[in-house]
């Protein structure tokens, strides 16, 4: 189903942001106020997030809602 897809995309580029700072899973929570488990179940493509907790990830990655949806690149 291509929104499987598009899940799964987004949740490779989080888990790739996250590594990439050297945070843990439990980190990223603490520091979004986000739940551990929210963290993992978008990581594996399990969560369809609301346009504000995009905006939460976004600020704290320091990049706009653009930038952050930019999963084609390769990096994720």
């Amino acid at each position: 189903m291509p929104n499987d897809d598009l899940l799964i995309a987004f949740g490779k580029r989080i888990r790739h942001l996250r590594t990439a700072r050297g945070l843990s899973q439990e980190k990223l929570a603490e520091l979004t106020g986000f739940h551990r488990t929210y963290i993992g179940m978008i990581e594996r493509g399990e969560r369809n997030l609301s346009l504000l907790n995009i905006g939460t990830l976004a600020d704290f990655f320091e990049m706009s809602v653009s930038e952050l949806l930019d999963f084609e690149r390769g990096d994720a």
